[in-house]
């Protein structure tokens, strides 16, 4: 009993050490402070592992670009009251606003980060992003030699903040797909169109349910993606999101009650349009968001599509029917030597699957508010950037992926040589052509579930009653050679 106590002192005394060095690890690495913000002490992948695949997008959906933004409309709707003439200032008074737009031009145009570290500062005290926006504003006003802080209480004018954040929003997505979205995606689908034509008449063998199938092009295959690609870009380049700027329910009561002697639904209009934004009349306190909906739901189906390339591609190298080149000084696996992975089609396929999480969330979310507003629109907005970001990245991993694959054309002639079971469908549809009975279920006799080969198939087909011409055609047509238009579909895709 004695040496069972020991023993049992003993162990406690071996796991003690143990548990405090747990304990000291614990406390080591939770009490570290980590106050600079780079690529290795960012929490996102995209600032962090990513940053150099999605920095483009910083210029659109960063916080800082977010200010910007909305300095941009503010100063804008500034400028239009008096392009308007509503204020019922003096001509002379309005020409000097005029003359003055090089200085509104400049506080856009120049706006840094300082500036953006200032807003910061207001925000601390007004918890509000949009007020301090207005306030900065307001500071640079009062800067002004020409007695600009005069008409600073125009800033802002009959405005709620959605009418601000939803024509930034709106940009900043408008932006970001014409001059990085839409061209990287365009990039991609040329790359998919110069290998279809490159590769137009390689010929493969195709697989249905994972089985052996009717020949086609390794041309065709990619063709066939390019082509879904193209349709949906074509489908995003014609969305232009919407935008409100109508107060605080949507019907410009302040405004109207300001200055009842102007239209202002039309001075909305133009506003709005004059953004390159298209204006949707009929709102709460925020634009429905149905547009970004719209976009969301594009680019998620074009992300699917890009998974479906990413999965087939990676079996095709699998298969053996691409071989990834040897890059000097890269390592595939930290234990198996040999190993070259499919890496980027892995990380891109991960990375679409991330992006679509939130596009769906997106689609899902944005259009439904509670009565004429409630704020969970607004953090699920600050996550765009996000998905833009997670897609970019996948398309860069694929066009890397695409330049890192040569396809082995001995591996797809072997493969079709050995199955010349794949010409039971010719065979047989000649033979109903002809009215031979039962042609289906003859060959079915012949191949189903079997590895025909090329003496067979020529023997099979010597015993028919066909005449001599047909014979001859089918004995001269090989797996190889059975592939109907996909050369001349793999050459036409651009066309299309």
């Amino acid at each position: 009993m004695q040496s069972l106590k020991y023993i049992l002192k003993q162990q406690q005394k071996l796991l003690r050490p143990a548990n405090l060095l747990f304990a000291m690890e614990s406390r080591f690495f939770s009490t570290q402070k980590i106050t600079q913000i780079n690529q290795l002490t960012a929490i996102s992948p995209i600032d962090g592992r990513y940053a150099r695949q999605s920095h483009e997008l910083r210029n659109f959906f960063s916080e800082y670009a977010l200010m910007r933004y909305r300095v941009f409309v503010e100063l804008e709707w500034f400028k239009r009251l008096f392009q308007e003439q509503i204020t019922g200032f003096s001509d002379k008074e309005i020409q000097f606003i005029i003359e003055q737009q090089p200085f509104l031009d400049k506080i856009f145009s120049e706006f840094s980060l300082e500036d953006a570290e200032r807003v910061k500062q207001i925000e601390a005290t007004t918890n509000h992003d949009v007020k301090a926006i207005e306030y900065f504003l307001k500071e640079k006003f009062d800067l002004n030699k020409e007695g600009l802080a005069k008409y600073k209480e125009y800033l802002h004018f009959s405005c709620t903040s959605e009418d601000i954040n939803n024509l930034a929003y709106a940009l900043m997505v408008h932006h970001s797909l014409r001059e990085v979205v839409i061209p990287s995606m365009q990039n991609l689908f040329g790359k998919l169109d110069s290998l279809a034509q490159q590769y137009a008449e390689i010929p493969m063998m195709s697989r249905t349910h994972g089985q052996s199938a009717t020949p086609t092009t390794v041309g065709k295959e990619l063709a066939n993606f390019a082509y879904r690609i193209n349709r949906q870009l074509k489908e995003l380049e014609k969305i232009i999101p919407t935008g409100k700027f109508n107060g605080a329910v949507g019907n410009l009561n302040a405004h109207k009650v300001a200055y009842p002697e102007r239209d202002w639904l039309k001075i909305s209009q133009k506003f709005v349009e004059g953004l390159g934004i298209e204006w949707n009349p009929y709102t709460t306190q925020i634009e429905p968001h149905d547009t970004i909906a719209q976009i969301s739901l594009n680019i998620s189906l074009t992300n699917t599509i890009l998974i479906d390339f990413s999965r087939d591609m990676w079996s095709y190298i699998s298969l053996g029917y691409f071989k990834q080149k040897n890059v000097k000084g890269e390592i595939g696996s930290s234990t198996m030597p040999h190993k070259i992975n499919p890496i980027d089609f892995e990380n891109a396929e991960g990375n679409l699957g991330m992006a679509n999480a939130l596009f769906t969330h997106f689609a899902q979310k944005l259009p439904i508010s509670r009565f004429q507003r409630d704020l969970s629109d607004s953090t699920v907005m600050r996550n765009i950037g996000v998905a833009f970001s997670y897609t970019m990245q996948s398309v860069k991993a694929l066009e890397k992926g695409l330049s890192r694959v040569e396809i082995n054309e001995e591996v797809l002639k072997n493969e079709l040589d050995s199955h010349y079971e794949l010409l039971a469908e010719p065979v047989q549809t000649v033979m109903r052509k002809y009215d031979i009975p039962n042609p289906y279920e003859l060959l079915k006799e012949f191949t189903r579930g079997k590895k025909v080969e090329k003496s067979d198939y020529l023997k099979f087909v010597e015993q028919l009653a066909l005449p001599e011409v047909e014979k001859q055609m089918l004995r001269d047509l090989t797996p190889q050679s059975y592939i109907g238009y996909a050369a001349e579909l793999a050459r036409s895709v651009k066309k299309l």
